[in-house]
């Protein structure tokens, strides 16, 4: 959370979570129904979110790395309406929504922060939505990589270098694809050099050419 550097203020952000708490690979840590208690910070590891539709089709809805704070599907009803699994083993920190709501000092900063990671959350899923709504198939892959990409930057990593903690049937099941027709763009992504990919790695060798695919200029 950007709350620059005032101690006390650091000092109060801190008592708000609970517990900090590892999560194995592939364990889930609250499945679609259960009460919500809390919101979650990844620390290290990744985290995704997915859906079960009623005709047994699962439907990733998210994917979260170190420093974004998720379960905020959960605040409407009091019930996650998703289930959220560890990509690998993940260390993340409990953030009980009623000790945000109780504070008494330093709360409008507080709840300004998480009204901001709320906002980043609506964001994110009308993006999504608009991802598959009205881009090709090449579009959504190459905005997904970009969009991973910025957020690899914002964390103080390399750009350029992305390791994928998913698998890429979670990542055609968030970009509404099939498995093979994300194997197949990462291939001529690769055969016009604007990847290179090895297995989970990806080396994003033309950014600009990436954007250009969205329409965006080569110095966005």
């Amino acid at each position: 959370m950007p709350i620059g550097d005032a101690p006390d203020f650091l000092r109060k952000l801190d008592e708000l979570v609970y517990v900090r708490k590892r999560v194995k690979s592939g364990a889930t840590l609250y499945h679609t129904g259960s009460k919500f208690h809390a919101l979650y910070a990844v620390k290290s590891g990744f985290i995704k979110t997915e859906n079960l539709h009623d005709d047994g089709r699962v439907q990733v809805t998210g994917f979260y790395m170190p420093g974004d704070v998720f379960g905020f599907d959960g605040i409407a009803t009091d019930e996650h309406i998703c289930t959220s699994i560890a990509l690998e083993d993940t260390e993340i920190c409990v953030i009980p929504l009623d000790k945000v709501e109780r504070f008494n000092h330093g709360i409008d900063e507080i709840q300004h922060h998480f009204y901001k990671l709320m906002s980043r959350e609506i964001v994110r899923d009308h993006t999504v939505m608009m991802l598959i709504g009205s881009m090709n198939s090449e579009e959504r892959l190459a905005a997904f990589i970009l969009a991973l990409s910025q957020r690899f930057l914002l964390r103080g990593y390399s750009p350029y270098y992305l390791t994928l903690r998913m698998k890429r049937e979670e990542i055609g099941s968030y970009l509404g694809m099939k498995v093979e027709t994300v194997s197949r763009i990462f291939t001529k992504f690769q055969d016009l050099a604007l990847l290179e990919v090895q297995q989970k790695n990806i080396h994003i060798l033309d950014m600009h050419g990436l954007k250009k695919m969205l329409g965006q200029h080569p110095s966005n």
